[in-house]
Formats: C-alpha cells, structure tokens, sequence
C-alpha cells in the first residue's frame, strides 16, 4: 500500500476525487497507533494524516480548544497543562498495548475511536466532550459542523457520527472540544484483599455515595503484581481503587469518609498526587497486558453482571486475566493462546446478550476471520446502512475495518 503524507487540506479533496474516480479504497489513519483495531483494511492507497498538526484555537477562559486532527494528544495534554486544564474524559493510550510507542496518538485518532479512560463513568466518553467537526465525507465533501460551547447544539448528530466511527464515515481534519479545569488534589483509596464478588457491590456503594467518587476499579493480584507503585504491588493481593478529586480540604474529607464506610471490608491504604494519577494511568491504559499478543477483549455490560461473566469465561478458559473499570461497567479480558476464535465464542457468550465485546488486540489473521466489533441487530444494521450510504456510498473510507460486509457498517 503507499502511503500519502497529508499537510494540507487540499491534498485530502484531490485524493478523494481520485478515489471516488476509480472506486478506489482508501486506508485513512493518523500516527498508526490504533489501525490493529478492527478488521484489517486492504487498500491500494492510504492517508496519513500525522501532518495535519497544530492548536488553531485555545481560550482557556472558555474551557474550549480547536486542534488539527494530526496534533498529538500528548502535546495536547501538555498545553493544558499550563493553564491548570485537562481532557476529563481521560483519553487512554493503547501504543503499548499493541505494540507501538508511548504517546503517539493523535487527537483525530482518539476520538474517531470515541475512547475513553477510568474517568469515563463521571466525565463521560469522548464523545460526549467534542463540539465540532470540520473534514470532507467520502462524497469529497468539505463540511463543518457543531459549535465553540455545548448550549449549541448545530449538527450535534453528525459530531456524535463522527465520533466512533473509525473513519468509515468522514475524514476528520480539525476538532473542536471543551476542556475542564485540572483538580487541585487527587486521591486514590485502595481497599486489599477483596473477593471479585463483593467488589462490584462494593465499587457500586462508593459511586451511589455522596462522595462524588471519579472512578473506581478492581485488579485481582496477580494484575496488581504487575503495576510498579508499591502500594499496589507489594501487599501481593487483590487492590479494590476508588478516586477522589477535588480542593484539598474537600478531598481529605471524602476519602476519610469512605476509609470509615468501607472499615471492615480489608487492609486499607491511600495514593496521593504523582501516584495515584501514576495509578489511573496504568488502569485506563490497560497497561497490564502490555507486552503480549494475546487476545485482548474490551467487554462492556451492565456492573452487576461483571462477577458473573467473568466466572462464565474463565470456567472455560482458566488462564483468561481480567480486570475491572467503570465501577465493573468494563471488563478487560486477555484471552490464553490456541482459541481459533480468540476467545469470541466464549466471551460474547458469556454476556448472552447484555453487553458488547470488542477485541482491541489480534493478530491480522484473527482479525479478519471473527468480529472484532459486536455484531448489531438487523434493524440498527439498516439504519447504520443509511448513515454509511449518505457519507460514503461507495464505501472509499476504510472499507471493511468496522463490518465485513457494506451493508452493516456502523458508526457507534
């Protein structure tokens, strides 16, 4: 496949003339760091769109910024960083993970994925945080779309299109986003030793609470083993998280009131600043299975489903390791080696309809022969049909990556 280095937007249109000319496919990625997501796409020509890079809009005062799709979310991140604000929605960075560097995601690529981090059961996805779009659709057509504040909702749909839709539906060129302050103090109340069946009811305690919990996790021991901050490697047991953000006096009250609320449910220890946020890092990232190809899982369902399927998985597949996130609303799964299917059949059939699973890692062979997205039911496979149609009739954008077939493309 060659590659085009894009560094301007006019390069994007003449491409697409070309392709719509010929019926040609066209790959379309930023930095690469997330293309082992989905099916493999095989196309004569691709887009890089690494080059489009820059900050063309940033007022701090209005909690709003605008990048180009190729800006780097770690630059992102770090211009922020001097105004004291943030991405709340805590974009993960799957490079390890599949094999790649730390920190070469860019800003299109994370939200064209609609991915989210530990934070997401309190700031939301991705998507929820994104307010304009400007890029061409596979018709060629430039378009912008949405609003500098959220109370303007202008073509609210087609941002929330955009967002998940791996590229299938347009090519993003520039994003406007909201961005919130960074909290004065972040704390971290870690509760040891308890069994995978009470820290569901225990995580859902905390996040019903008053205390306005911003995250809560489970990592059984041998997960924490692999974390490097001692506090939840060393005790060498399983590690139940729970996150506090806030002003400092605020802070400190919350996390004695829930050490008071949890007293009795295990050994208890508390991450402060460079640490907890170390924490969250290696929860959101996934970090865990860094440095293995074994199948990787990423299942969605409802919380107090999560003991159930994960007792239903590993019942059949013993050396499977899991995680909890999202207070138990996520479920990683690394599946062991020698599954044909990489684990598909045992892990969707474990959620039995209540959920959705996604193989965030798998080798190009596995990939192309299962489902690495959830299959959807035939009504949503039409009307995702007619969204694929009105932005991409000819199906030029990364045919296939999300859905074998054209006619069940979908954008979520």
């Amino acid at each position: 496949m060659q590659i085009s280095k894009i560094t301007e937007e006019q390069q994007i249109a003449d491409m697409l003339d070309w392709a719509l000319a010929g019926k040609h496919g066209l790959t379309i990625q930023g930095a690469g760091s997330k293309a082992g997501i989905g099916r493999p796409v095989t196309t004569e020509q691709g887009l890089d769109l690494s080059g489009l890079t820059g900050v063309e809009m940033y007022e701090p005062a209005e909690l709003v910024m605008k990048a180009k799709a190729g800006t780097k979310v770690s630059e992102i991140q770090s211009l922020l960083r001097q105004s004291e604000q943030r991405l709340a929605f805590d974009p993960p960075d799957y490079g390890p993970l599949l094999g790649g560097a730390a920190e070469a995601g860019t800003l299109g690529g994370i939200f064209s994925a609609n991915l989210s981090g530990a934070a997401r059961i309190k700031a939301g996805s991705a998507r929820d945080h994104l307010l304009g779009v400007q890029g061409f659709t596979g018709r060629a057509q430039a378009f912008q779309t949405g609003s500098r504040v959220m109370k303007n909702v202008t073509g609210y749909d087609l941002c929330k299109l955009v967002a998940g839709s791996y590229g299938t539906l347009a090519i993003a060129t520039s994003l406007t986003f909201k961005v919130l302050p960074r909290p004065e103090k972040t704390r971290t109340v870690l509760l040891y030793d308890v069994p995978l069946e009470k820290a569901q009811p225990i995580m859902n305690r905390g996040l019903s609470s008053v205390h306005d919990i911003a995250a809560a996790a489970y990592l059984p021991a041998d997960i924490a083993a692999t974390c490097d901050i001692d506090y939840i490697r060393g005790p060498g047991k399983s590690v139940l998280a729970l996150k506090i953000e806030g002003p400092g006096p605020s802070a400190e009250f919350r996390c004695t009131a829930i050490r008071e609320m949890f007293e009795g449910e295990g050994a208890q220890e508390e991450l402060h600043g460079h640490n907890s946020e170390s924490f969250w890092r290696f929860v959101s990232n996934a970090s865990a299975f860094a440095g293995s190809e074994r199948p990787l899982w990423k299942v969605s369902l409802p919380p107090a489903n999560a003991a159930t399927v994960i007792a239903a998985i590993r019942d059949k597949a013993e050396e499977a390791d899991y995680f909890l996130d999202w207070g138990g609303g996520l479920v990683w799964v690394q599946m062991p080696d020698g599954l044909a299917d990489g684990g598909e059949g045992l892990v969707r059939g474990a959620l039995d309809g209540a959920g959705h699973a996604t193989l965030i890692r798998g080798s190009e062979a596995l990939r192309g022969k299962i489902a690495p997205f959830q299959p959807q039911p035939t009504a949503i496979q039409k009307i995702n049909a007619r969204i694929k149609d009105g932005f991409d009739p000819e199906n030029i954008l990364n045919p296939g990556r999300m859905y074998e077939h054209e006619d069940v493309k979908v954008s979520s």
